[in-house]
């Protein structure tokens, strides 16, 4: 009888973890990163995540870009240490996370897993996408409430 309720102590402790799972998983977004616009040059992505707020964490950016070629400018995705760096559109000590081939097709995914602030910005020709075409956005992921 006692190994009979542990057997089934133990089987609705994992459906409740599964279903836990689930619906944390279920409430994230998946947000392109300048809806159609996409991540090109030109477009103010620091007014697009404005309007786009609040996101949370686990919610999946996806920034899509055309691969490099004869009619398009190469992108790519940083992530930088902090404000001061952001601002500045220092890529010095910011980590690359997509190169220029990772945003074509279906995109390249981050995922927001921290809740800590995130300084996204394009690293092409030393900058300039990120200081002059606007390339650069912050996000600010909140605990998401069930309830």
């Amino acid at each position: 009888m006692v190994m009979r309720l542990s057997a089934m102590s133990l089987m609705l402790g994992t459906l409740l973890l599964a279903v836990a799972s689930i619906s944390t998983t279920s409430l994230a977004a998946r947000v392109v990163v300048g809806d159609s616009a996409h991540w090109t040059f030109g477009y103010n992505y620091t007014e697009w995540a404005i309007k786009g707020s609040p996101f949370y964490q686990n919610d999946t950016l996806v920034f899509m870009y055309d691969p490099p070629n004869s009619t398009t400018f190469p992108h790519s995705v940083y992530l930088m240490k902090n404000l001061r760096s952001f601002l500045a559109c220092d890529l010095r000590k910011a980590k690359l996370v997509a190169n220029v081939l990772q945003g074509g097709g279906d995109g390249f995914e981050f995922v927001l897993k921290k809740r800590k602030p995130h300084y996204f910005a394009c690293g092409e020709r030393n900058g300039i996408h990120c200081s002059v075409g606007l390339m650069k956005f912050a996000v600010f992921p909140l605990r998401r409430c069930h309830g």
